[in-house]
């Protein structure tokens, strides 16, 4: 019986009904890589709430300033993006241009829409926040031979292409 289903057994469905995912994760077989993989997922799904409170900022007004670092998006895009409505999005723009951290501009390639740029502020606001990590994972690389990296970089573009199954 693998760890998995040793450690997990108790909890729900026995995995021993015939069912083909139970017989599934009876046959799992976990790895220190890919459980600090999870790790690394889960730590990622907390980075946003903590921080949005650094910057007193709302976590959608983080994911805005985020889609709009590098290139003007539409408010419409963006509330697609982001999962709410084109009102709501028009009040976040608005709480973000007022701190001046966005601005709205004429779209670059359609005169009838506007287009949401991030600001020298709001670069600012989320960089500094994020730098000392940016940094920390530069020097992560920096110590890695180049065989060494192209083994990460294979299995983190593999992973990536298997968590996106999932969208």
């Amino acid at each position: 019986m693998s760890k998995f289903v040793t450690e997990h057994s108790t909890h729900g469905a026995s995995a021993h009904t015939g069912d083909p995912q139970s017989q599934w994760v009876a046959q799992w077989e976990r790895s220190e890589m890919l459980d600090m993989l999870r790790t690394v997922l889960d730590t990622g799904h907390r980075v946003h709430p903590a921080l949005a409170r650094r910057a007193g900022l709302t976590q959608t007004e983080v994911a805005v300033l985020e889609h709009v670092m590098e290139t003007p998006v539409g408010p419409s895009e963006l509330a697609a993006r982001l999962g709410v409505t084109t009102a709501a999005m028009s009040g976040i723009v608005d709480r973000l241009q007022a701190r001046g951290h966005v601005e709205r501009q004429p779209h670059p390639t359609d005169r009838r829409r506007t287009a949401v740029i991030c600001t020298a502020s709001g670069r600012e606001e989320l960089m500094g926040h994020l730098m000392p990590m940016f940094l920390e994972l530069a020097r992560i690389d920096a110590d890695m031979t180049p065989e060494e990296r192209a083994v990460v970089l294979r299995f983190l573009t593999a992973a990536d292409r298997a968590i996106r199954r999932l969208l």
